[in-house]
């Protein structure tokens, strides 16, 4: 039985390799991938499923931030998509794991392609990266919750 555990490996070289591809070479790449990173406690297709799913709850996050434009909400956001995510199950945790490594290792490429320059630092990517943690962890996002955000979120 293998584990994945958090820092470089096998999802590091995946990310770096999915970045290039097209969409059927991305699927392709994200089953290799799965493959690669060892699942072993549910079948392939759940897993598959469980990381489409926590794919899409990672999209409604970052849309749900946009959408709200609200100061000090992006960590609350941060970690309620990882939160939600991880909930799916292992291939969720795994493609918010994915996901968010990529945002903070190439947030200029992300920042520059959609909405320019975010001026953020590497202080604020390693609070990011906290939060990711805090919600994939299944703590409480509300934790980063700022005062004042509509309920709507």
């Amino acid at each position: 039985m293998h584990s994945h555990k958090e820092g470089a490996g096998p999802a590091c070289v995946c990310l770096t390799l999915l970045s290039h591809f097209s969409t059927m070479k991305l699927f392709t790449s994200l089953v290799f991938c799965s493959l690669v990173l060892g699942v072993s406690s549910v079948g392939w297709f759940e897993f598959m499923g469980q990381a489409y799913d926590g794919a899409k709850d990672m999209w409604r996050a970052y849309s749900d931030m946009r959408e709200a434009n609200y100061k000090n909400s992006d960590k609350y956001f941060h970690a309620r998509g990882n939160y939600d995510a991880a909930k799916r199950g292992p291939g969720g945790v795994w493609a918010a794991e994915v996901i968010s490594d990529f945002r903070e290792a190439y947030p200029r490429v992300t920042d520059l392609l959609k909405h320019g320059d975010s001026g953020h630092g590497l202080a604020d990517s390693m609070a990011d990266q906290e939060a990711n943690r805090w919600g994939r962890s299944g703590k409480d996002p509300k934790h980063f919750r700022p005062p004042g955000l509509p309920d709507k979120y």
